[in-house]
């Protein structure tokens, strides 16, 4: 009795459909993604829809009509309903909050009972490369003092500056970005050799294989790199003799990491951030490329580790939003 049952259930239950996904970041063939802020975003009609993801120890926000449903945290492979929805349209989205240096999530897929419709499409792209400030990095932690696995926790890349403006501006987004890296040199001289711009072209952070051409093409990139370069002295061991040739090396390395940007993005402009230690640094290598240098304001950083704050990340945002204008 109880098999008959099963099978007449499943006999008349729903059957679901795919619904397309537009994807905001770099994502492989097979749905890995690792670099932080990358989203998904689609659209149907119906009530009710599936989520389907592998998450390893990522934190994953799912929102339906800009409201947050769930958070996923370090769910591995899971599918998760969303049942009782009006009958409608709707927008379905997963966004990863955390910070991945090693390993990667994947998107299985999204389906509906419904209808599904095409995703939503934004004309305008921008581009965020940085370090931690770029990442979010434990910015929504209430304290300094932050364990490894805090800072994990605490970190929150859809309200790091970059994001919280593209949505501002209804505009597609990338983040590309790794706390404690630098144009050549990384926190405190660690990780020699494996900087932002080693890094820049992978698709997956931790791994070496670069990222497919995909046809992104971004109005506008904002690049905020340096704080890791010049936040500890120079010492013994490192390729550099003291501050003066540190310097001289960063703005030669800037100034070709930004060509080969604008290369690769004809007729974007460009924004190049710094903080006051290093602004004038910045400052030079904007002159050098045609950039746009922005002096970050000084922050609070009372987030994880002296990092910025949520306060301090919408700041940033309103910094850049004034420096950039309006976008096409």
């Amino acid at each position: 009795m109880f098999r008959l049952a099963l099978a007449a259930a499943l006999m008349f239950a729903p059957v679901e459909t795919t619904v397309p996904l537009h994807a905001g970041g770099r994502v492989t063939a097979d749905g890995r993604f690792g670099w932080p802020g990358v989203y998904f975003e689609g659209r149907f009609k119906g009530t009710s829809v599936t989520v389907s993801v592998e998450a390893g120890t990522d934190h994953l926000a799912i929102l339906i009509d800009g409201v947050e449903r769930a958070v996923l945290k370090k769910p591995g492979m899971v599918q998760r309903r969303f049942d009782g929805l009006a009958d409608g349209e709707h927008v379905i989205r997963v966004e990863k909050l955390t910070e991945t240096q090693s390993g990667s999530s994947r998107m299985i897929g999204i389906t509906t009972d419904g209808t599904p419709l095409a995703p939503p499409v934004h004309a305008r792209r921008v581009e965020f490369i940085g370090d931690s400030h770029s990442v979010g990095y434990g910015d929504t932690s209430p304290v300094r003092e932050c364990s490894a696995e805090a800072v994990h926790d605490t970190t929150n890349t859809s309200l790091a500056f970059g994001p919280l403006l593209a949505k501002k501006w209804n505009a597609e987004y990338r983040v590309i970005a790794f706390s404690g890296r630098g144009i050549v040199r990384n926190y405190a001289g660690g990780n020699p050799g494996e900087t932002l711009p080693v890094l820049y072209p992978r698709a997956i952070p931790g791994e070496p294989a670069p990222a497919v051409q995909d046809g992104w093409k971004p109005q506008l990139v904002v690049l905020n790199l340096g704080t890791n370069d010049f936040s500890t002295p120079v010492h013994a061991g490192e390729a550099w003799q003291d501050e003066a040739a540190l310097r001289a090396d960063y703005k030669a390395k800037y100034v070709a990491f930004v060509r080969k940007l604008q290369g690769a993005n004809p007729g974007a402009r460009f924004l190049l951030l710094g903080a006051a230690s290093f602004i004038a640094d910045v400052r030079a290598v904007a002159a050098a490329t045609g950039a746009k240098a922005v002096e970050v304001p000084t922050l609070e950083l009372t987030a994880c580790n002296f990092h910025p704050s949520r306060k301090d990340q919408q700041r940033m945002a309103d910094v850049v939003e004034a420096a950039a204008g309006t976008l096409p």
